[in-house]
């Protein structure tokens, strides 16, 4: 399997039951490979994928890393619409990322290279980052929360809600 690839499964019915499809590429329509747009449980192999709740990688981005995700909410969704997908590239060694405090990358700069569980042990004083700069080839994401960011070049096991950052 190459570093842009991985592998998830969707299922029509939850926990794993029903109609089954794999996918371990781009995928820009899942009625083109025979199967509904209803997904009520999502098994992620490897890698990560972004997945859309409409075909073409339109509406609502979804981030989803190894692990198994019985039910739609497990992955913070409102309902079972998923429609198109893509694994995120997992390389790089060229990244960088810069978060301020401040509007306009102003106020306190924390520089982050590797994963980062706890933004307070890098020196922010405040839990709310305003702008930020992303350098280089990675992929990013960030909680939901902005407490905690990671890199993709590594994948966890543990879903948390995301929200998109690739460059």
């Amino acid at each position: 399997m190459s570093q842009y690839s991985g592998k998830i499964v969707f299922y029509e019915g939850k926990c794993f039951t029903g109609r089954k499809l794999e996918i371990c590429s781009n995928c820009d329509n899942f009625q083109d490979r025979g199967f509904m747009n209803r997904v009520n449980s999502v098994r992620v192999e490897s890698g990560a994928f972004v997945c859309f709740d409409h075909p073409d990688f339109k509406g609502q981005q979804y981030i989803l890393e190894h692990g198994e995700y019985p039910e739609f909410q497990r992955w913070n969704a409102h309902n079972d619409h998923m429609g198109s997908c893509k694994p995120i590239r997992m390389h790089g060694e060229h990244y960088r990322m810069e978060l301020f405090e401040g509007d306009n990358f102003s106020g306190q700069c924390v520089e982050l290279c590797d994963d980062c569980p706890f933004l307070q042990a890098q020196g922010l004083t405040k839990n709310c980052i305003n702008s930020l700069r992303v350098y280089g080839d990675g992929a990013y994401s960030k909680y939901h929360r902005l407490i905690d960011i990671q890199l993709l070049n590594s994948v966890h096991n543990q879903p948390n809600k995301k929200e998109n950052l690739l460059q």
